[in-house]
């Protein structure tokens, strides 16, 4: 299963140039929707509102419909409950994210993490250790994580 995921984003990445921007796109909804999983994860408690927020802001942030949300997100919880680390999810989104980009998939994180309106210590790790991967500094971070408190 790792196998697989490894080699869609190989090809996602398109070391040849020859892969179609669906198989991008797909790898980076994908890779996105396991970051916000695992965020939801971290705390080990199942919470209805960090649920809702993954679904929500994965919805809006890929333009989808609740059916096509809802594929990708099983989908990416198949391959959660089987990731190793999240290095693979992080390394393609880096890769293929603007600046901006990255600050938006930060800032879902930080909404999942505080959906629950309280913030764990493993989901605060889980965000700060994304963002370390796509090399978003400690100031942008921080910055982000106060914007969504305000919210």
């Amino acid at each position: 299963m790792l196998k697989a995921l490894n080699d869609l984003l190989e090809r996602a990445l398109g070391g040849t140039g020859e892969t179609p921007a669906v198989d991008r796109e797909h790898a980076l909804r994908v890779a996105t929707a396991v970051l916000l999983i695992e965020v939801a994860r971290a705390d080990y408690a199942e919470d209805l509102s960090e649920d809702r927020a993954t679904f929500a802001l994965f919805k809006q942030f890929f333009e989808l419909s609740d059916g096509e949300a809802a594929l990708l997100i099983d989908e990416a919880r198949r391959q959660a409950d089987h990731a190793i680390s999240l290095q693979t999810f992080t390394r393609t989104l880096h890769e293929q994210l603007t600046v901006p980009e990255k600050h938006r998939v930060v800032e879902m994180l930080w909404k999942v993490a505080l959906a629950d309106e309280r913030l764990d210590k493993y989901e605060d790790y889980v965000v700060r250790k994304v963002a370390d991967l796509l090399y978003i500094s400690h100031a942008d971070l921080i910055r982000i994580r106060n914007r969504v408190r305000g919210e």
